[in-house]
């Protein structure tokens, strides 16, 4: 019997499409010191990962047993997937089941930055019965994102999903991405679909037009941030940016000194360098919107995971 090792969860759903087909799964968390030395001793073929446990050179060669690296979620930075390649091991992931649930948190993301939701929920339970009047003056001047840019750099699955709510909600949509090609996005409108075509443009034309971007791009090959001083320096003054993407793919240091200045309005991080450990400054900044690498979790998405990635168990294992 294969034995999988799904070492950062599976929903019930993928692990009853598992059991089913004769695989025995396993969820149990294994501390990443103690991955090679459990993968070994219990003979494991495939070892699924999210983004907290890394598949490094060091474990592929150091465990024959393993035939299958599978990452439930889009980015793969935390695998070296061509030296897997090269020693033969099948490295699959789900780009698609998330799609929806990363754009869903993004869309909230602007509505709180929009009408400053996320300040309001820290100042009003400590002030909000000694200095009501002045919070409503304080939080009285939002803005509405109908009419608004939208920009979206990365135009892939979930840049694309994102791009259907903005369009749903009136905004103007601009994108970059590696290709200029056109892309058609269906609007679903009560019963009615509505095809839009969206084709990608420079980066300078995303930076210069748009309200908000939203970052969709995989971490820099190089290990530098694709978004840093001189690109938020051509960003509209008083914009937002929201990065649902990886950590790393904007420089934090420029940011907060971009906030300082006035030059952003505000931003919205859903990663962060160093996870699991966050910079404290960077948490606690007043215009910016934190949340926990949350964008894929949601109870419909990770179903959607769990069994998109037990087909690809079964398809490459047994």
């Amino acid at each position: 019997m294969k034995k999988v090792l799904a070492n950062d969860g599976l929903s019930q759903a993928g692990i009853n499409i598992l059991k089913n087909a004769g695989i025995d799964i396993i969820t149990d968390k294994v501390e990443q010191a103690n991955l090679i030395d459990h993968i070994n001793k219990e003979q494991i073929s495939g070892l699924l990962v999210r983004s907290a446990t890394t598949v490094r050179k060091e474990l592929i060669d150091a465990c024959p047993s393993l035939k299958l690296v599978g990452r439930g979620g889009v980015g793969m930075d935390n695998i070296d997937v061509a030296y897997a390649r090269e020693k033969g091991i099948k490295v699959v992931n789900t780009p698609a089941s998330s799609s929806q649930s990363v754009a869903e948190l993004v869309i909230a993301h602007m509505f709180s930055l929009a009408r400053m939701t996320y300040d309001s929920y820290r100042n009003m339970p400590e002030n909000g019965d000694t200095t009501f009047g002045d919070l409503k003056k304080k939080y009285g001047k939002g803005s509405e994102l109908r009419g608004k840019t939208l920009g979206i750099l990365g135009f892939g699955r979930i840049g694309q999903s994102t791009a259907k709510y903005a369009l749903g909600l009136g905004m103007k949509v601009l994108a970059f991405d590696s290709t200029t090609e056109a892309r058609t996005i269906s609007v679903e409108v009560g019963e009615q679909t509505v095809q839009v075509s969206i084709t990608p443009v420079s980066l300078q034309e995303v930076l210069n037009q748009s309200d908000y971007i939203s970052l969709h791009i995989p971490a820099q090959a190089n290990g530098t941030a694709a978004i840093g001083s001189a690109e938020l320096a051509q960003m509209k003054k008083g914009a937002y940016l929201i990065n649902a993407a990886r950590g790393g793919v904007v420089d934090e240091d420029a940011l907060i000194a971009a906030l300082n200045s006035g030059q952003l309005a505000g931003a919205a991080l859903d990663v962060f360098v160093g996870e699991p450990k966050p910079r404290k400054d960077v948490l606690s900044h007043p215009k910016i919107i934190s949340t926990p690498h949350i964008g894929a979790a949601t109870v419909e998405a990770q179903d959607r995971i769990g069994e998109e990635i037990a087909g690809l168990v079964i398809e490459n294992l047994l």
